[in-house]
């Protein structure tokens, strides 16, 4: 892929940084998060004003038509700033899912009702006991009628309280751990038979548990073929595991320029604590793994939509197990060089390491990448 940004990118970028700067700072974000939805309202519409909720959907539904690259410089820039909004959920797993796999009908109903911030997806895929093997699916659908019923529990759904639309991943044949027999369907998480258990993570978002008992979903419900949804699913979440590397690298970067600033203000013995040595070193450490990060991103990035399966999963799991390495070296130099601040609350470097924490967590931790890419 080309290293140099498009016009197109850089206005991307540009739009995106002033958002943040102009409406995410970091008190702001605080009064946000406490809100009854977690999220602003007003800062989604506004996101949809400016066309950021509809890159990479087609124009026929809606969107610009854009690439994966151009999502990427938004969610770097969303990275720098905390952004809470559920942008990852909605837009990168959510719309990408249905335009991958969705019918027709399916895709005109809900994309452009996406690039517009009308409409808000959560994709519940994990279960307790799965970790991060996509094709451990205990969840049931069975046939009922013209319909199915749906039985089974989902684990750390991101922004599910909030979602208009629950894409549930569930079992229609097979055993527990097969690779075939797993399929997809659209579910009003307001429907009788789904009930969840909300809270918060490390990072702020918030995420749900949710137990699925005897619900009942029509025909139309089903994304894509039935049992053959595993694929479209592991393309999702590579796209997902791509998507929160971007988001680490604006929060490293955000983390390094935080710190450069402290060592040059930060006065110890007379001078600024950024003129000893061994803390330069510990400084160009940071900066060179930032630097790292970017570089693994570029794989990414330009395997992200890829078709060749094998490929892309080997490209993302390398490039994510780097990025989540980069992200510690940056997180616990950006603590230890500030001390006892960067522990505090009301201090955004500790919120920025705890966002990489919970990005080294999601789509797959750093140890399952590695042993996915030496499969």
């Amino acid at each position: 892929m080309d290293f140099v940004p498009t016009e197109t990118q850089k206005m991307l970028r540009d739009m995106a940084d002033r958002l943040v700067r102009d409406r995410y700072n970091f008190e702001a974000r605080k009064t946000i998060v406490g809100s009854d939805d977690g999220f602003s309202r007003q800062i989604w519409k506004q996101l949809a004003e400016l066309g950021l909720l509809g890159i990479e959907i087609p124009e026929e539904y809606g969107g610009s038509g854009g690439t994966f690259a151009d999502i990427a410089v938004v969610l770097e820039s969303f990275g720098k700033g905390l952004v809470i909004e559920p942008y990852l959920s909605t837009v990168v797993l959510g719309a990408g899912l249905i335009l991958a796999a969705g019918q027709e009908a399916q895709k005109r109903d809900l994309l452009p009702k996406i690039v517009s911030g009308d409409m808000l997806l959560a994709l519940a895929y994990t279960e307790g006991q799965s970790r991060y093997a996509l094709n451990h699916v205990a969840t049931k659908a069975r046939r009922d009628g013209a319909g199915y019923v749906i039985d089974g529990h989902k684990a750390v759904v991101l922004g599910a309280d909030t979602a208009d639309k629950l894409i549930v991943s569930a079992r229609t044949s097979d055993a527990i751990a097969d690779m075939s027999g797993i399929s997809l369907f659209l579910v009003d998480p307001k429907a009788k038979g789904v009930s969840m258990r909300v809270y918060v993570n490390v990072d702020d978002r918030r995420a749900a548990d949710i137990i699925l008992e005897g619900l009942k979903v029509e025909a139309s419900a089903l994304i894509g073929t039935e049992n053959h949804g595993l694929a479209p699913l592991e393309a999702t979440i590579d796209r997902g595991a791509a998507a929160v590397g971007c988001e680490s690298l604006g929060a490293m970067g955000a983390l390094n320029a935080l710190t450069l600033d402290y060592l040059k203000t930060r006065v110890q013995f007379g001078r600024p604590i950024g003129a000893f040595q061994v803390l330069q070193h510990r400084m160009a450490d940071m900066v060179m793994a930032e630097y790292q990060a970017r570089s693994m991103l570029f794989l990414a990035i330009d395997q992200a939509n890829s078709k060749d399966a094998q490929a892309r999963a080997q490209a993302i799991s390398a490039a994510k197990a780097q990025i989540d390495s980069c992200g510690q070296v940056v997180g616990r130099g950006t603590i230890q060089l500030h001390g006892g601040i960067a522990m505090t609350m009301e201090y955004v470097a500790g919120h920025l390491f705890r966002r990489l924490i919970a990005l080294e967590k999601m789509m797959g931790d750093r140890n399952y990448h590695l042993e996915r890419f030496a499969i």
